[in-house]
């Protein structure tokens, strides 16, 4: 009987320590799932010497990768539009900057990371009050954020320098010098009607957009 005793005591012993096993591993499981939580990041907007935009991103990048900071950062972009520009008659699709003088940067904002911007040349500081960076808005992101392949894909924009209700100048066609009010624009187009005073009355001339400028 002693014998049983003594041998249910080493299984009930047995029985506890394989009890306790699972709760360290699961512990440990917890602990590793933790050390892998993604880092969150937000997007910036940095102030940068203006005809510089794109030398500062490309220097930023190679600081990042320099001082092994890749994965505390996502994109560094200069926003950018393609338009369509007419000169001398004839059709130009360019690429132009959203907002000369700034670029956006999607990072995870710590000691190491802040110094890695703020050291970059022709990078002047972080946009926000009180010398603290604030984070874009969900609708600010996505108005001024475009990578390459949405830029390449978007249908150029018109760039027209006027406004409904201005004051042009024809500069071609039948009636070059004319002057007359903007009375309508089609963006679609590119046409635009101008109200101009032929023979004493008003008369809408439609046009192409870049055949006037405005006064």
């Amino acid at each position: 009987m002693q014998q049983e005793v003594e041998s249910g005591e080493v299984d009930e012993s047995g029985l506890a320590s394989e009890d306790v096993q699972p709760v360290v591993a699961g512990a440990m499981s917890d602990e590793g799932a933790a050390g892998e939580e993604e880092i969150k990041m937000d997007w910036y907007i940095l102030k940068v010497q203006s005809n510089r935009e794109k030398s500062i991103t490309a220097a930023l990048r190679r600081k990042i990768a320099v001082e092994g900071l890749d994965q505390y950062f996502g994109d560094v972009v200069v926003p950018m539009e393609k338009v369509t520009e007419f000169k001398a008659g004839k059709k130009k699709i360019v690429e132009r900057k959203l907002y000369p003088g700034y670029i956006v940067v999607h990072m995870h904002i710590n000691d190491d990371t802040w110094f890695a911007v703020r050291e970059t040349s022709g990078i002047g500081d972080f946009t926000g009050s009180g010398g603290k960076p604030t984070p874009m808005l969900p609708h600010e992101v996505a108005r001024i954020i475009q990578t390459e392949e949405e830029v390449e894909e978007e249908s150029p924009k018109l760039n027209i320098s006027f406004k409904l209700g201005d004051r042009v100048k024809v500069k071609e066609g039948t009636f070059e010098s004319f002057e007359g009010e903007v009375n309508s624009i089609d963006e679609q187009s590119g046409r635009v009607t101008v109200m101009i005073n032929i023979f004493g009355r008003s008369t809408p001339v439609e046009l192409e957009y870049w055949q006037a400028e405005q006064v």
